[in-house]
């Protein structure tokens, strides 16, 4: 058996959980998500904890047993705490600042760039150069994440563009000056 698929997950105080045939819905603080269970994958809901469970030893359908655990769980963690990301801007003259809900980033462009939110994020500035991502969906905003680094990723060489937070750059040697002929 999966060794993700058979972990229980635990349902906090304030998220609340239906199943209605094969859709599931996980409801709380943040927000409200939906995940369709796919046909050989059930779940059964108790007061307190969540267990997937699967029809058959199939490897595709032992493969979607863990996928939906890890699915359901990262659910149900959105709708209680949310996800965050955040991304740091490296370079001189790039800036970020926010216009509504809405970023305006300038990353070496002749003109800037708006960014606006997918689905339930909400993008944050902290300063000129570091932007949050946050959601209560964590597909969600790793997507929103990875659409605004797209825009400038960071060069090896130099080190300027857009990075995450974490992210660490492996700087590459650039050219030697070679000595002249003799």
């Amino acid at each position: 058996m999966s060794r993700i698929g058979k972990q229980a997950i635990k349902i906090p105080d304030g998220i609340k959980v239906e199943l209605n045939t094969n859709l599931l819905t996980v409801t709380g603080k943040k927000d409200a998500l939906n995940y369709t269970l796919p046909e050989n994958i059930t779940v059964v809901v108790s007061s307190d904890e969540l267990v997937v469970q699967r029809s058959n030893d199939d490897p595709n359908v032992r493969a979607l047993h863990g996928l939906s655990r890890s699915l359901i769980n990262n659910m149900v963690v959105g709708c209680d705490k949310g996800f965050e990301k955040r991304l740091e801007l490296i370079g001189t003259g790039y800036r970020v600042q926010q216009k509504g809900k809405s970023l305006e980033m300038n990353v070496g462009f002749s003109h800037p760039i708006i960014i606006d939110p997918l689905e339930n994020n909400d993008l944050k500035v902290d300063g000129q150069n570091l932007i949050i991502i946050s959601g209560p969906d964590k597909q969600s905003v790793g997507q929103q994440a990875a659409i605004i680094r797209k825009f400038r990723p960071p060069n090896p060489y130099t080190g300027k563009g857009i990075k995450y937070s974490d992210e660490v750059i492996r700087r590459k040697a650039g050219k030697t000056a070679v000595g002249g002929t003799q």
